[in-house]
């Protein structure tokens, strides 16, 4: 496993004109959204490229496990591609990770752009690699974007100043300040990598957790199994992006507050990332300091390099 100690590394960012090419590692989509967020995507000064063959269905998945893993290792060795953006979740990203390439990802770092279901790839590509990826919209969800979403996003990958987030409305769970590299994502996927060689390592981490869809018994259920699992042990902080679905807001401050009583840990609930109105891009695997008292998570460096 990717050790916490190790630098990260940081991709090179998206300069006008540079191309992003598009993967379907998980479910299949809907045409109509993915061509409207393809075009997205150029409105904001980018070239697209994906193969027909993220088109495919096999079942519940966008093809078999061998060509999804296939879509995100041509595209990470192929030099005229500058970033990689996911079509949709839905399902399916863990059963690729056995079969990805992950010495040619290394020695050729990208953008990596997704949420949900990706978070399994986000979180493994850090683990294996080093790389430092994105928390952020993928192709059939820019369709329908805010505008905040889309500029957020164009912000992450094309600049080299630090990041900076200040959730409107946040909820403070528990006070207090702390440092460390940000992981996590979506809580179901990381709950279902649990026991598995790609576990996730969040030790000296500020966590980054969100869902759509659960109610709160199972969100609680979920945060139990990773809590006896020892997957909170020694981390540094802890963020809550959108609870879509979930319940009441107060029901799942409870939930955390509940879980976490033990922890003398900074806990701040409210960004805007996941599924709710607007999902901001986040980078993960890279320092940040969070700060509850300014509600504020403020990265040390970019998340890209020049």
């Amino acid at each position: 496993m990717q050790s916490q100690e190790k630098k990260s590394i940081r991709p090179p960012r998206l300069k006008p004109g540079d191309t992003i090419g598009i993967v379907s590692p998980a479910g299949p989509f809907d045409p109509e959204k993915f061509m409207k967020g393809k075009t997205v995507l150029e409105s904001i000064g980018f070239q697209t490229f994906f193969d027909e063959g993220i088109f495919q269905k096999h079942g519940f998945l966008a093809g078999t496990d061998i060509q999804r893993a296939d879509q995100v290792n041509r595209l990470f060795a192929d030099p005229t591609v500058q970033a990689i953006a996911c079509a949709r979740g839905g399902y399916g990203s863990m059963r690729i990770l056995s079969f990805l390439d992950f010495e040619t990802i290394q020695t050729h770092p990208k953008i990596f752009l997704g949420f949900s279901d990706i978070s399994a790839l986000l979180s493994v590509l850090y683990d294996q690699c080093g790389l430092v990826t994105f928390h952020g919209p993928v192709v059939t969800t820019l369709a329908y974007a805010t505008e905040k979403t889309i500029m957020a996003m164009k912000t992450a990958l094309t600049s080299v100043a630090p990041l900076e987030l200040i959730p409107e409305g946040g909820t403070v769970i528990k006070p207090g300040v702390c440092s460390g590299i940000l992981a996590g994502g979506n809580l179901t996927t990381l709950c279902h990598l649990v026991g598995t060689s790609y576990s996730p390592n969040f030790k000296g981490k500020i966590l980054l957790l969100e869902d759509v869809g659960e109610m709160p018994y199972r969100i609680d259920r979920m945060l139990t199994q990773m809590k006896l699992a020892g997957c909170f042990n020694g981390i540094a902080g802890l963020i809550l992006g959108a609870f879509k679905e979930c319940g009441h807001l107060n029901e799942i401050v409870e939930i955390f507050d509940n879980i976490f009583e033990d922890a003398d840990i900074p806990i701040l609930a409210g960004f805007d990332m996941g599924h709710g109105e607007h999902n901001l891009t986040i980078p993960m695997g890279l320092v940040a300091t969070l700060d509850t008292d300014k509600k504020r998570l403020l990265f040390h460096e970019s998340a890209t390099v020049a």
